[in-house]
């Protein structure tokens, strides 16, 4: 799609990747297209120009060095940093325009886990699901069943009553992992999630993610410094450096 014809469309239009439909000859709607995104901070670009679409239901990894814009690019689609120009849409929907926020950060379907799981100390597994829930608008009759849901999906099921400080650094990714589905995202960013973990225990997380994936649906873009994470699931692997996208890999 032309960039000009792309820039007159009124917010809302559904952007599809262009020339591309399957078998079946219906077009793929993308889940995140960046237009010429610009962030800055304290007047240094943190971003620059960043043009990228990620169809939905790809697992799209981010590499580059430590400092390139990789967090940076996650937080823009979350809806926590300041752009300044450009234009950003998630599932058809403009969510940004310029330095114009056009959906809050908690109405964009996203769910995120960090490297550190910043899990709430004094509140155990499903206190923490239930707070979640309870923003999501769950109706307080199904947090019970939620509650076992989500954690039978991590594999913690039993865990209902433990606190993060009694929990393996393992099975405290898996709440967290459980915590960032409890809105029921249709997208979810990763942000090194598995940097802390032994391989073994980063082998199988990245594996329940795959089959949660797999299972929901969902689209996923995940930072990641380790070329092992993006051969095994990735549809695609970016690369930044400086601020900007450099280039890409099938």
């Amino acid at each position: 799609m032309p960039l000009d014809h792309l820039l007159s469309l009124p917010a809302g239009t559904p952007l599809v990747s262009p020339g591309w439909a399957p078998a079946g000859g219906h077009a793929v709607t993308l889940a995140v297209h960046f237009d010429g995104i610009t962030v800055k901070a304290h007047r240094t670009t943190i971003l620059t120009s960043i043009n990228l679409s990620i169809e939905e239901g790809e697992h799209v990894t981010l590499v580059g060095p430590s400092g390139c814009g990789k967090t940076t690019l996650l937080r823009t689609v979350a809806g926590l940093t300041q752009v300044v120009l450009g234009r950003l849409s998630l599932f058809g929907k403009l969510v940004t325009q310029g330095s114009k926020c056009l959906l809050p950060p908690e109405r964009r379907q996203i769910g995120m886990l960090f490297q550190q799981q910043a899990l709430w100390p004094h509140m155990n597994a499903r206190k923490t699901l239930e707070f979640v829930l309870k923003g999501a608008g769950v109706s307080r009759g199904d947090f019970g069943a939620r509650v076992g849901e989500l954690l039978e999906l991590v594999e913690l099921t039993g865990f209902e009553e433990r606190k993060p400080a009694s929990l393996s650094g393992g099975e405290a990714q898996r709440l967290a992992l459980a915590r960032a589905l409890a809105g029921k995202p249709r997208l979810l960013l990763l942000d090194e999630p598995l940097g802390p973990l032994d391989a073994e225990l980063r082998a199988a997380l990245l594996l329940r993610i795959d089959e949660i994936q797999s299972r929901r649906g969902l689209t996923i873009i995940h930072v990641t410094h380790d070329p092992g994470e993006s051969r095994a699931y990735a549809t695609r692997t970016v690369t930044m450096r400086n601020c900007s996208l450099v280039g890409e890999l099938p």
